[in-house]
């Protein structure tokens, strides 16, 4: 079992760490449009908002394990045979770094929302993310807008992120796609 990188292909580790934060994002994303529609009374009002800051701090911890992997692990190498192929490279590198940033934005701005009554994040019950000593006048109402159209502008971001992998997938027929599904044990044609 390859739990590493290698030259050629992710492993286990990253794509595990891959697949788990596209899911948290997308899992956060839905219960935010949700939350958004419910009102102070309605009934699960109080939970979604809990159960999003939980999931949100657990994102935050994978976010920073995935950081922490890609720095000691060896990064699969781009096989570049033209232009095209180097300029499709780079625009993936600032997609890839456009959502590490947001990510990390999306992450600040709900811990603003959350903390700006001074109160700690309750995370499941297990631990708490204590609130900062200071907070400035309509935190919550400034962080909020914030973190909404960082939201909206994350969600765009991956769709672009997964229709170049369908692109890669289907028209280029290369390996793009597939070394983010599973390990692989030879060099292929990347990009």
């Amino acid at each position: 079992m390859q739990l590493k990188n290698s030259s050629h292909s992710y492993g286990w580790v990253a794509i595990t760490l891959h697949w788990l934060l596209a899911l948290f994002i997308f899992g956060l994303f839905g219960l935010g449009l949700y939350m958004v529609e419910l009102s102070y009374y309605d009934s699960w009002y109080r939970g979604s908002l809990e159960l999003h800051k939980s999931v949100g701090i657990t994102l935050a911890i994978l976010w920073i394990l995935r950081l922490v992997w890609r720095q000691v692990n060896v990064q699969p190498e781009d096989r570049l045979d033209s232009h095209k192929q180097r300029l499709e490279s780079l625009a993936a590198h600032i997609v890839h770094w456009m959502l590490y940033i947001i990510v990390v934005l999306l992450i600040v701005s709900g811990y603003l929302i959350s903390t700006a009554d001074g109160r700690a994040i309750a995370v499941f019950n297990l631990f708490e993310v204590p609130a900062l000593p200071w907070s400035i006048d309509r935190q919550e109402d400034i962080a909020g807008e914030i973190h909404e159209i960082l939201a909206w502008i994350l969600v765009s971001f991956v769709a672009i992120h997964a229709l170049a992998a369908i692109k890669h997938h289907i028209l280029d027929k290369d390996l793009v796609l597939r070394r983010m599904l599973k390990p692989l044990s030879k060099p292929g044609k990347h990009i």
